[in-house]
């Protein structure tokens, strides 16, 4: 699935990903290939991906992610590398 993370002034990533671990408002979730579509709320947390080149994470400070046909987008208020 394809995975973006953008904040309100650059982009932070872009490109494949497996599978991708969120700090969601409600709780922790995981975003698998084929999920549903879903619109979520971020709390300040680690965002952790794995593609093919291995792991990151990521420190986001809240935002929104959407889930829509293997397109993953996080509208992040800002984010620590």
């Amino acid at each position: 699935m394809r995975l973006e993370i953008i904040t309100p002034d650059r982009k932070v990533f872009e490109g494949e990903v497996s599978s991708a671990v969120f700090p969601g408002a409600a709780g922790q979730f995981e975003v698998l290939n084929n999920h549903a579509p879903m619109i979520a709320a971020l709390q300040a947390g680690e965002l952790r991906v794995t593609s093919a080149a291995g792991r990151e994470s990521f420190q986001v400070s809240g935002g929104v992610v959407e889930v829509l046909r293997n397109n993953v987008t996080v509208l992040a208020e800002s984010v620590l590398a």
